[in-house]
């Protein structure tokens, strides 16, 4: 067999992923080689996520190039993978979690002791809710979480690649700014000075990496399934229809998490207004032979209990 051609971007985290996957393919007997493509994501670095009409940014690039046979696969975190793909592309693999979580990464390395009180919400102290610190982010997600918690917060835009927004963050005047826990473990750069924000309901499959192929390549698709992994399919599907069922993506302050304990799926999801003022959630736990429509009905549930009045106010919001 020739040897499969992954499509990534450029950054180091995206690189990390494919070559994970490139390993995988290695160790049971399919040669892979990457192929380096940038994505309009990593061009546009001041723009917010929200306006750019973030729906498959960081992934279409790619698509088109899967789509020519410019590439066999493409490897994606996949929360950045709208919940429709792109016709003519399929899922070939999801690779086993890493860890869900955001955390928080504060500035000023020389002070972690106030940090354990600002990342759990049951002893957080007053001076820190009430005070004016400033927190980069460029999802609107946990902007709208921190909100809800830290309305008197300051919020500022933080983008660009793991390393790019850490040095921004080096050189702000800022308290500090909230990453994806997997994306700077995966690479090797999570300060000693971060701490799990457990209170942070994550993205929908925030911590997985999806590999995609061509439908009609069965080849590639058969190689792919070697290290597909069932639980975490699971989870993520229950959380992306969750996702897909109140029609969000990256510009909407939607998060889910599904976990699975023994025989069961446990399933958190909720909806933030965009200033975090409004909140409305849900929590279910399944059977996961009945699992199939968890995700969808847990959205009907969110809308026909405030839910749709947030997502209305969005789009009011948006025009």
């Amino acid at each position: 067999m020739r040897n499969i051609r992954i499509g990534t971007r450029e950054s180091q985290l995206a690189l990390w992923q494919a070559n994970q996957v490139k390993d995988l393919l290695a160790l049971h007997g399919y040669p892979a080689e990457l192929v380096l493509i940038k994505s309009e994501g990593d061009i546009d670095l001041k723009t917010p996520l929200y306006e750019i009409g973030v729906q498959g940014i960081f992934t279409k690039t790619l698509d088109v190039a899967l789509l020519n046979g410019q590439i066999d696969i493409a490897v994606h975190s996949m929360k950045d993978v709208p919940t429709q793909l792109a016709k003519g592309i399929q899922h070939a693999a999801v690779l086993a979690r890493g860890s869900y979580k955001d955390i928080l990464v504060k500035r000023d390395k020389d002070n972690v002791s106030s940090l354990d009180d600002l990342s759990d919400l049951k002893s957080h102290p007053d001076s820190y809710r009430d005070s004016n610190l400033t927190i980069g982010t460029s999802s609107i997600r946990r902007k709208a979480q921190w909100l809800h918690h830290f309305p008197d917060h300051r919020i500022e835009n933080l983008r660009g690649n793991v390393n790019t927004r850490l040095q921004k963050l080096a050189d702000s005047n800022w308290y500090g700014a909230i990453f994806a826990a997997a994306g700077l473990e995966r690479i090797g750069l999570r300060p000693e000075n971060a701490a799990d924000l457990d209170w942070m309901l994550p993205a929908p499959a925030q911590g997985a990496i999806l590999v995609v192929c061509r439908e009609n390549n069965k080849e590639v698709f058969n190689a792919c399934q070697h290290f597909h992994d069932e639980q975490t399919a699971l989870c993520t599907q229950a959380e992306r229809d969750f996702l897909r069922g109140l029609m969000g993506g990256c510009s909407t302050p939607i998060s889910a998490l599904a976990k699975v304990s023994g025989d069961e799926l446990i399933f958190e999801g909720n909806i933030y207004s965009l200033d975090g003022t409004e909140k409305v959630e849900i929590k279910r736990t399944v059977k996961i032979k009945d699992a199939a429509a968890l995700g969808s009905q847990a959205a009907d549930t969110i809308r026909n209990n405030g839910g749709e009045a947030i997502l209305e106010g969005i789009r009011n919001a948006a025009k």
